[in-house]
This record gives C-alpha cells, structure tokens and sequence, in this order.
C-alpha cells in the first residue's frame, strides 16, 4: 500500500497544481469581463479626455494644457504626479499602488504643424488658418491609457494586490526629442514592463525588430559676416552659402549611400531680409538608418560635410545641436502574444454605418481604395511579417525604452486606413465615434494585458528572460546623444505663441457641450455632395 502511495503521490500533486492553475485561469478571465465592462461603462470619460485633447492641438515640447489637463485627471484619481521630470516641462510620471510588478503605460501627445481641421468633416476646413493638430491622433493614446489604469487600479484595490501602476507622456514625439533623455534620467529603471500605445487604423501588435529606422536629427548653424548685399557683398560672408553648400553636398554624398538610408532637411534660419548678407544660418537634418553604427557613421559624414561647407564659404560652423535620437524598436515577444490574445478577445469596435461613411469619403478624397474601416484583428506579426506590412523606414523613439525595459507596443484602430499620415487628414477622425470607440477598445486590450502582468508573474519573468537571453544578448543599449546634449525645450515656442490665443477659442467645454463636435455644431459625418 506505501508502494502504490508512493506511486499515486505525484500524481495527486499534479492534479492539485492543475486545478489550482484552472482556478487562477477562471479568476483572470472573471477579472479581465469585469475589466471590459468597467471601460465600457467609462466611455464618457474617454470620450471627454480624447475630445479635450484633441481641441488643443499642441505642438512637441509645448503641450502645456494637454500635460497639465492628463495629469490632473490621474490626479483626481489618486495617482501621485512628478511633474517637469529630465529636465521637459510638459513631462510628468504618475504612480499608483505599491511593490512589485511595476507596469507602465506610455503614449504620445504631440501634434502636426499646420494640420488643424474640423473632426467629421471629409473635407479641408480648418478653425485656425496654419495652427498645428492632431494629425496622427496623439490626442487619443493617453486617454486610453487613463481609461486602462483605473479599470485595473479598481480591481487591484478590491483585491488587494500588490503592484505598480506608472503612466507617462511621450513629449515630442514627432521631433523624437523626449524619450532618451527620459531613459538617461532614470524613469524606467525600476519598470519590469512597459506597454506603449499608439493609434493606428487596426490592432497592430508585433514582437522583435520593428520595421523601423534608427534616427539622429540635429541642427547645423553657421555664423558668418554681414554686409549690405547690394553696395558691399564682398565685405560680407554668408552663412546661408554654407548651409546651402551643405544641402547640395549631402545630395551628392546620397548617390554613395546605402539604399536603407533615409535623410531629409529643412532650412530652420535663412538670414534675415535680401540685402543683408546673411551673418547667421541654420539647416535641420534627419538622418535615417538601420542601427547604431550606421546611423552614427551618417552623422559623422554630415558634421565632416558641414565643416567642408564653412571653408568653402569663408564662414564656421557654429555648432552642431542634436534635437532628437531614436533606436530601432525591437517589441518583447512574451508580452507581444499576452496582448495579441487580448485583443483577439475584445475584437475590432462595432463600426456603424456613419462611421464607415466618413472613412469611406476621406479615402475616396485622399484618392484611396474606399474600403472602409477594418473589421476584423490581423495575426500576431513576426519580424518579417511586420517588416513586410510596412515601408519600415519612420522612425520612433520609444525605440530607445524597449533597450532598456521589456516593451510592446499596441497600435490600436482609432483611425481611418489610406491617410498619409502626418497631415490634416489624419485628424479628421480623431474626435468622431470612430476615434471614441477605437481607444474603448483599446483601452480594454491595454487593460487586460496589464492585468496579466501584475496576476501572472511568468508572463513578467519570461518578458525579462526574452529581454536579457534574446534581445540584448549580443546587442546593449548606447545613447545617439552625447552626456552634454539636452532636451532641446526652446521647440516650437514660436510657432506655438503664434497661434496659441485663438486656438484657444475653440477648445472643447465639455460642462457645455456632450462632445466636440456638437461644440462646433458638425453633423457627423459631414461628406461631400457627389454631383452624377
């Protein structure tokens, strides 16, 4: 009998495992309906946050009420704030809850210049002619967040669990200005995981190298001397033949580049006024390319370029500014499958008819297939895969987190497919139903992946066996930027300043008004009379 006891003992131990593994599976799955429910009944908030947001319109490094209006939302709800952290006023941290795991959540909150547009309207109708928007939908990532975080946060404080909730903005996304400096500061040096969002026109989610390019962007300014160009050009040295010198060098330099390379300027100071010999210029650069060696080497080509160019024109090169710096994002597969499954759970939003109205107009003006919205959740993408339904050449710094932190980032459909992105567009759709119902769905996603983390600490352990045995075995992180290069703060204050008060004419009140669009009196949708 003590034989067969022997004998029977494991397999009563196995029994006991699995059925407490089948328990604490039926709990997770309880929690995350719960979850679902809660963000469903939050809609409003996500609505008024998106919509609020979205009215701003803020240029990178001055989302001064976008920043000051999130905070303060996770304020109210009992998150503690750390505002102006590395040094970027519009950046903050908000922490909720204690121990371990500590999970983040980050997004974007930066817009476009020059793309404000009227929501819900297929057409080009701006509220202010040449103020920056949301055109790519950065107004609609940290609502979903918000929404995320206090769906789980109530069920952590319920059932008393132990972990850390961390959110944060992406300030200066579109310059790629802010999230190397907040890894150089230490904000991410105790998070076990971060989960990014970015909006998009389907749930995205991918593992392993992004289709993406590494990036340094940097300014060259020249000094030269000034004269009157009329009755003493001799006397004068201009700064603005340098720069020119050095666009039309680096388009010579293009010919003997690898294909990969992507490098694209503009002329940031161009003098002052025709006669006066231009005594200072400036030229902003992106440069493009497949990793660190490579993206550096191009650098270094352009500052040899840039000196070159001063000796040329008698002139000298002031100083070379880096602005920004980006790795090639490389996403976590472990947690990358945790949030596949969850958004194959919460499925595509239920689209109706007015939605699939306007994005059916909007890619028929935009001379796009007029397919609709996507219905239906892609596969989970593979490298190649992901390589392969993307041009792979834009560039992110969130790039520079997932070296440092095991990270995922979920693009999720808040979007209309067939915009160029980076225009006005882009933004047609991101204060509609389509924008709402988008980031409920992803916040569900977002939700339930967070709450995978803090149950199912295997799915934490093997995210940083990935990160460490996988990702940065034979490959470690090195800043773009240098120790003495600093969040460049100063971007877009003029632009902003221009344009600032009578934006603020049309931000949305929500104590008056159900959404935006009722505000600016829209019909939603709004598309063009077709004429036979």
């Amino acid at each position: 009998m003590r034989t067969i006891a022997r004998l029977l003992a494991p397999c009563f131990l196995l029994a006991a495992v699995a059925s407490a593994q089948t328990q604490a599976d039926r709990r997770v799955d309880r929690l995350k309906g719960e979850i679902a429910r809660a963000i469903d009944g939050n809609a409003k908030l996500a609505q008024q946050m998106v919509d609020q947001v979205f009215s701003f319109g803020e240029l990178g490094m001055q989302e001064v009420e976008t920043s000051k209006y999130l905070a303060g939302v996770l304020e109210k709800n009992g998150f503690s704030v750390t505002r102006g952290v590395a040094g970027i006023p519009t950046a903050w941290v908000a922490r909720w809850g204690s121990g371990s795991p500590v999970i983040a959540l980050g997004s974007d909150i930066d817009g476009i210049p020059q793309a404000n547009q009227k929501p819900g309207m297929a057409s080009r109708d701006r509220m202010v002619f040449g103020a920056p928007g949301h055109g790519e939908g950065h107004n609609s990532g940290v609502p979903l967040n918000i929404i995320a975080a206090l769906a789980v946060k109530d069920v952590m404080a319920r059932e008393k669990m132990s972990g850390t909730i961390m959110l944060w903005p992406g300030v200066a996304e579109e310059q790629l200005a802010s999230k190397a400096f907040l890894v150089r500061a230490g904000v991410f040096k105790d998070v076990d995981a971060n989960l990014f969002a970015h909006v998009s026109d389907e749930f995205g989610i991918s593992w392993g190298d992004e289709s993406a390019l590494a990036l340094i962007s940097a300014i060259f300014k020249f000094q030269g001397q000034s004269a009157h160009a009329a009755a003493a050009p001799w006397r004068g040295r201009s700064a603005l033949d340098a720069v020119m010198n050095m666009g039309n060098a680096w388009e010579f330099h293009r010919e003997h580049m690898e294909l990969a390379q992507r490098s694209h300027y503009v002329i940031t100071d161009g003098g002052d006024q025709p006669n006066v010999v231009p005594s200072t210029a400036a030229i902003w650069f992106y440069f493009r390319e497949r990793d660190f060696e490579r993206v550096t080497k191009m650098f270094d080509d352009a500052k040899q370029i840039a000196r070159a160019s001063a000796m040329a024109t008698f002139t000298s090169l002031d100083t070379v500014l880096v602005v920004g710096s980006a790795w090639r994002p490389h996403f976590n597969k472990p947690i990358a499958i945790a949030m596949h499954a969850n958004a194959v759970r919460v499925g595509m939003p239920a689209w109706d008819e007015k939605d699939q109205t306007l994005a059916r107009a909007v890619q028929r003006m935009m001379s796009q297939p007029d397919s609709g919205l996507r219905t239906t959740v892609p596969p989970l993408r593979s490298p190649a895969e992901a390589a392969a339904a993307s041009s792979g050449t834009g560039s992110d710094d969130i790039g520079d987190v997932s070296w440092t932190v095991p990270t995922v980032t979920l693009y999720y459909p808040a979007n209309i497919p067939g915009t160029p992105g980076h225009n006005w567009a882009d933004g047609i759709a991101m204060a509609t139903p389509i924008a709402h119902k988008g980031v409920v769905a992803g916040a569900k996603v977002q939700a339930m992946t967070l709450l995978d983390l803090m149950l199912q600490r295997t799915l934490v352990s093997d995210a940083k066996a990935y990160f460490t045995n996988v990702q940065t075995k034979t490959v470690k992180y090195r800043p773009l930027m240098s120790p003495s290069d600093q969040p460049a703060i100063w971007l877009n204050a003029e632009k902003m300043a221009k344009y600032r008060d009578e934006m603020r004419k049309y931000y949305y009140d929500p104590s008056k008004y159900d959404t935006y669009l009722q505000q600016l009196g829209i019909k939603y949708p709004t598309v063009p009379t077709i004429v036979p």
